[in-house]
């Protein structure tokens, strides 16, 4: 059977304005090293400079490898709810229709692009942002488009589905961070107590 190999990554740590830092850099060369034992066909990254640069470091380690950009894992919200909870209700202040509508736009073409089958057996690296990894495990656990917001994951964390020919996608692996030493785990969360 076929089966699309998804290897979705959030780029390493990067600083306000969006370059990665010395510890991202850290953060992508152990995770490189990880997804060097794997049959890896292609890397992509979104236009941004934190995952172009992420997804250079991974190319490093896999010669041959092609690297390249897909618009679509460029980081966006994928989906503005009609009621935010209310944690969330200050975030998306501000946002219109016409930004609400990209973003649908925009989380439909990831989607189509990257999670469904392929015609042959594939094992692909996306180097993209916390909210497009969060909509692909949505997405391919069925869950309601809202669940979205409560998946959160760390800079050069390891999300891992498989999309076969027949029935639903697969989570193998969710925000995996064993690759990296304990001072390198839980960049990009906000503050608070970690298991």
């Amino acid at each position: 059977m076929a089966v699309r190999h998804v290897y979705a990554v959030r780029h390493g740590e990067a600083d306000p304005f969006g370059e990665v830092t010395d510890t991202g850099l850290r953060q992508m060369r152990l995770l490189a090293e990880r997804l060097a034992a794997l049959p890896v066909d292609a890397v992509w990254h979104s236009p941004l400079p934190r995952a172009v640069r992420s997804a250079a470091v991974i190319g490093e380690r896999l010669p041959g490898v092609p690297v390249q950009e897909a618009e679509e894992l460029i980081d966006h919200v994928p989906h503005v709810p009609d009621e935010p909870p209310p944690g969330w209700a200050g975030f998306f202040d501000g946002f219109d229709p016409v930004e609400a509508a990209e973003g649908a736009r925009l989380a439909g073409a990831l989607l189509d692009r990257f999670a469904r089958p392929a015609g042959t057996e594939t094992h692909e690296v996306l180097v993209t942002h916390g909210y497009q990894v969060a909509w692909l495990v949505r997405h391919a656990l069925g869950a309601p488009l809202d669940r979205w917001l409560g998946l959160s994951c760390g800079n050069a964390s390891l999300t891992a589905i498989g999309h076969y020919g027949a029935g639903p996608p697969s989570l193998l692996l969710y925000n995996d961070m064993g690759h990296l030493p304990p001072d390198l785990r839980w960049t990009g969360f906000g503050p608070g107590t970690r298991p």
